[in-house]
């Protein structure tokens, strides 16, 4: 008779989480998703390159028309990094990314959060990754979005706002983030502010409380 062996012990693993989301991609014919899908992973390929996160830093979970970059804890990698470089790149490689026919453009949501997540032999998982999807597929980032020419736009969450938006960092200009975002994680709300890259600041109503 054999006995079942003890499970592995859950134990937390701390990393800053970067989510992207193609826009439309349900209404896009599957040869057409393909197109994208590899676009968009070059793309993030690019951009995380040159903001200085290598493979090693790194691990990606596929979401179809999506992808979420975990990143590790590492001093080459800082949070800062993510809003300074990550997504400012990010934004302009998808602006100059002209494919050859107008219906293979597209467009980008992306969330940005830290906390901690969990492994196991089926992959990765944990409320930060719920937290980073529910931002991600807020109905007002994606009204915000519908209401831009921008290719792309970000939200980041109560805990990025508060631990690096908010403190002056070099590079990270705090009116140019918008409070528009709240959704419901399990009994708690999560906020949102959003930022469209490039544009100016909002200069509105102080929500960081």
């Amino acid at each position: 008779m054999t006995t079942a062996s003890p499970p592995t012990p859950v134990l937390p693993r701390h990393r800053a989480i970067v989510a992207v989301d193609i826009e439309g991609s349900t209404t896009r014919t599957n040869k057409a998703r393909a197109l994208l899908r590899n676009a968009m992973y070059d793309l993030l390929e690019e951009a995380l390159l040159q903001s200085g996160i290598k493979e090693q830093h790194r691990d990606m979970i596929d979401r179809g028309d999506g992808a979420f970059i975990l990143i590790h804890p590492v001093d080459d990698a800082p949070k800062t990094v993510l809003l300074t470089m990550v997504i400012p790149t990010l934004a302009e490689l998808l602006a100059r990314h002209e494919p050859e026919r107008p219906d293979h453009r597209f467009r980008l949501r992306a969330a940005v959060h830290a906390g901690e997540v969990h492994y196991d032999n089926r992959g990765w998982y944990g409320e930060d990754l719920d937290v980073t999807a529910r931002l991600l597929d807020a109905p007002q980032l994606k009204r915000k979005l519908r209401q831009t020419r921008a290719r792309l736009i970000v939200v980041v969450s109560q805990h990025i706002y508060r631990s690096v938006v908010l403190h002056g960092y070099d590079g990270i200009d705090d009116t140019s983030y918008e409070q528009i975002v709240q959704v419901q994680i399990g009994r708690r709300r999560q906020r949102g502010w959003v930022q469209i890259p490039g544009a100016t600041g909002y200069h509105g109503q102080d929500l960081t409380a």
